[in-house]
Parts: structure tokens; C-alpha cells; sequence
């Protein structure tokens, strides 16, 4: 099932997309702990996409394919590399990310496969880490690199608002073992892997960061990007695509 949050009116609710992507069915609620429909249904040309979830807090995963790891300069961490995206950060598809020219010279697109969390939990073994997944949809870790390198740690480089897009749903059904993952600027290629290349996979993750810090359901884990890295210009339009899931795309615009 695609579950989609959108706006309609003054109104937003949470839908099942259906019909090859053309209707939303609106439910009842939150769409944790069960379905409930309402009979509503609008083509989905005629609501606004918002971003299929407002986590309470991003989980970030750095460096967890290897071809990324040696493009950013070194070999693969040993364990995960764990770092936060603020909530203030999420935007959904179709809308702007917002290119910080005052501050930033380099801002990078990073396609990844989000893993959204449908229930509390903390210190998951990886044998039920499925249990607590709710699904997954697109992301992009949008960095301004520069500002990466020069803080060394990453908290400002990846925090700016509107740096972390998802969507365009969550897809309940999928297997993320092995997805391809795509981003294109602009229509040309840049990225293209699979998810089994991932060092760490994502019941890997999901024991990992709740070893650490207790998820709430609606959290999300960004599972990490593959090689290919890449600026972004004003002007620019840049679509993050997975295998069974959908593909999200956003333009970039200046802030200032």
C-alpha cells in the first residue's frame, strides 16, 4: 500500500494512493495501527503532496556504501555513521529546496532509500526489526559541502530548512534488500546503485540506532547515499527514483 499525506482545501489528511497513481483514498486518522478508509477520493492532480511524514527527528546514516565512503576520501567506517537532520528540514515533493548562497558556495544532491519507523521502540534485535517498520519512501540528504568540511561535523552543512525532501509516499509492501536507487539532475543520471550494496543494511540500522536512542513511529532512518555525489545549481531540478517505491523530484531556488 502507498500511504500519502496531502492537503486539500484548508484540510490535510493521509490517503492510499490507487489506481496506477491517480486517486487518493482518504483514512481516518493516523494511519499507524490499522487502515480505516472514509470513502473520500479525489484525483490525486487535484490535492497538494505534502511529505508523507513530519518525523520528530531524522537519523542519518553516513557513509554506508563503500564507493561513497572512498569518493568522500576514506575507507568505510567499521560501525555506522550516525548524525541528525532537524524536523524543520522536511519538505515534500514538487517543493523548493532552498540554496543558501549567503552561506554555502556548494550545495550536493544525496539520493537514499528512508526507512519510516511505525511504532515506539528502542534496542530492536535485528530479527524483529521488520516488525517496527512502517515503510519507506525517497529521500534526499541535501549538504552543503563546503560547510561540511569546514565545521567537521556536519549539524549546520545539513540542517539548513528545506535540506531534507521525501516522498512523494511510503511504500508498506516493499523489500528494500535490493532496490535500485537512481538521482538525476536535471534529466541526466548521476547516481544509480542498489540497496544490497548497502555496508549496513536496514535491519542492520534499525538495531543499531535504537541501541542508541528510542524511535517514535513516524521517525525516519536515511539509509545512506551511493557514489555519485553532486552540486546543485538555482535553476536546478533533481529527481531521487527507487525500485518499487516511486520517484520524488524537487527544484532548487535561492533563499536569499
Amino acid at each position: 500500500m502507498r500511504i500519502a499525506r496531502f492537503s486539500k482545501g484548508d484540510g490535510v489528511a493521509f490517503g492510499a494512493v490507487e489506481d496506477g497513481g491517480e486517486v487518493v483514498a482518504r483514512i481516518n486518522g493516523h494511519p499507524f495501527g490499522g487502515v480505516e478508509f472514509t470513502g473520500e477520493r479525489f484525483p490525486v492532480a487535484e490535492v497538494r503532496m505534502l511529505a508523507p511524514m513530519l518525523p520528530s527527528k531524522i537519523v542519518c546514516i553516513g557513509k554506508n556504501y563503500a564507493d561513497h565512503a572512498r569518493e568522500m576520501g576514506g575507507e568505510p567506517p567499521e560501525e555506522p555513521t550516525l548524525f541528525l537532520k532537524p524536523s524543520t528540514s522536511v519538505i515534500g515533493p514538487g517543493e523548493p529546496i532552498a540554496y543558501p548562497e549567503k552561506l554555502s558556495s556548494r550545495v550536493d544532491f544525496e539520493g537514499e532509500l528512508a526507512v519510516v519507523i511505525g511504532r515506539l521502540c528502542r534496542d530492536v534485535p535485528v530479527e524483529r526489526a521488520h516488525d517496527v517498520i512502517f515503510g519507506y519512501t525517497c529521500a534526499n540528504d541535501v549538504t552543503a559541502r563546503d560547510l561540511q568540511k569546514k565545521d567537521g561535523q556536519w549539524t549546520r552543512a545539513k540542517g539548513f530548512d528545506t535540506f531534507c525532501p521525501l516522498g512523494p509516499w511510503i511504500e508498506t509492501s516493499v523489500d528494500p534488500s535490493d532496490l535500485a536507487i537512481t538521482t538525476a539532475l536535471n534529466g541526466d543520471l548521476r547516481q544509480s546503485a542498489r540497496t544490497s550494496l548497502l555496508l549496513h543494511d536496514v535491519p542492520a540500522l534499525v538495531a543499531y540506532v535504537t541501541s542508541v536512542m528510542t524511535l517514535l513511529p513516524g521517525d525516519v532512518i536515511l539509509t545512506g547515499t551511493p557514489a555519485g555525489v553532486g552540486p546543485m545549481a538555482v535553476g536546478d531540478e533533481v529527481s531521487v527514483g527507487i525500485e518499487g517505491i516511486g520517484t520524488l523530484t524537487n527544484r532548487v531556488i535561492s533563499r536569499d
